[in-house]
């Protein structure tokens, strides 16, 4: 870069030189050459300040790792490896014999439940039926032995003893129905819900085992691919985070990641136009524009722990700061893997005049990537 506005810059004066006739000695020449290193350091400073470059760009994308939620051996495959799905579509069939069985058996279980309350409901309504039936008789009782003992002169002593003993006999029966109705509602309500406790339990670890059944079924979370797919039918799934079935990758637009001097962030803004050129392709520049410069600085994060932080730890003070780009529309890049290297520049609107230089040594740059030597 500095070279070619050193070369322009000569070329230019001895232009100047042999055109106006200007003759080389002992103030010319030094006027010519203190006159380049101002002009060039002038040139070179406004351009890296005002529109900065960076040659550490990265192609981002996001991964998810397949982790099964149940403990089962792999049935089958469904995809092949760096085959684009859609979303919702099956990966990998897990054996769902045992969570079928879990399935079938708790549904059996909870119908009996729901039998078993039933009858309790039942048996509640018998009681109540009872306990009517129990104080019909006790009033029918009592109003005998009231009629019987307002007309006393008219029945016999042994009659009014009767009439007495069938109300005490009618009083106990209700008493009993009860207590035979308390202990039928406890049996359906323990705690006094209106659905019984134990329907709801079954029905709750049936939602759960249909669940592990949904889950032998590992599906694809978004539109995306699985790649370097090392999973073969026999392999057990696990549900531990370190031992994931595969890396799925999401189909997303691109998004690219550039390291830049800490002094770029006084002008880098959002919506500042961009150019990246690819290692990977040569000679071509794409048109982009800044999405954000991110917030942190990731050598400088400090996390809990049981040790103090020493002068080690803060050492490095000019950590880049990484700034996020993505391509203008209508730039369409040709398939290439999700990772490559790139360069960027940013032209902000400070001195824009300027930016025309950088534009040009970016081309410049894209194109030294023909020349390559393999060791």
């Amino acid at each position: 870069m500095d070279l070619l506005i050193v070369l322009t810059y000569a070329a230019l004066c001895i232009a100047v030189f042999k055109i106006f006739r200007i003759p080389l000695n002992k103030w010319t020449v030094p006027t010519a050459v203190l006159g380049g290193i101002i002009v060039v350091a002038t040139l070179v400073l406004l351009m890296n300040y005002n529109h900065p470059f960076t040659r550490q760009v990265r192609q981002a994308y996001a991964v998810t790792p397949l982790v099964s939620e149940v403990r089962a051996r792999v049935s089958s495959v469904e995809v092949d490896p760096n085959t684009l799905v859609e979303a919702g579509t099956p990966l990998f069939i897990l054996d769902a014999t045992q969570f079928e069985s879990r399935v079938e058996r708790l549904t059996a279980e909870l119908e009996d439940a729901l039998r078993n309350s039933d009858s309790r409901s039942a048996g509640v309504a018998e009681a109540e039926a009872n306990l009517v039936a129990a104080q019909a008789d006790r009033d029918q009782a009592s109003r005998t032995l009231a009629r019987y003992q307002a007309a006393s002169s008219a029945f016999s002593r042994q009659q009014i003893d009767e009439a007495s003993q069938n109300a005490q006999t009618a009083a106990a029966r209700v008493a009993q129905a009860e207590a035979a109705l308390e202990r039928a509602r406890a049996e359906q309500r323990p705690d006094g819900d209106d659905e019984d406790p134990l329907v709801v339990a079954k029905r709750a670890q049936l939602a759960e085992a249909q669940y592990d059944l949904q889950n032998t079924v590992i599906r694809a979370p978004t539109d995306g691919f699985l790649t370097q797919l090392a999973v073969r039918p026999g392999m057990m799934a696990v549900p531990l985070p370190l031992k994931p079935l595969g890396v799925f990758v999401h189909d997303e637009p691109g998004r690219f990641t550039g390291a830049f001097r800490q002094q770029a962030l006084n002008r880098i803004q959002p919506g500042d136009e961009a150019e990246l050129t690819f290692t990977a392709l040569p000679g071509q520049v794409f048109a982009a524009e800044v999405i954000e410069v991110l917030p942190a600085i990731a050598e400088s994060q400090v996390a809990a722990g049981d040790r103090l932080l020493g002068a080690d730890a803060f050492a490095r003070t000019d950590a880049p700061a990484l700034v996020t780009l993505k391509l203008a529309p209508g730039q369409d890049m040709p398939d290439m893997p999700l990772g490559i290297g790139a360069q960027a520049a940013v032209y902000t609107e400070h001195f824009h005049h300027v930016a025309i230089m950088r534009k040009v040594l970016l081309r410049m740059l894209g194109w030294q990537h023909y020349v390559y030597i393999d060791h």
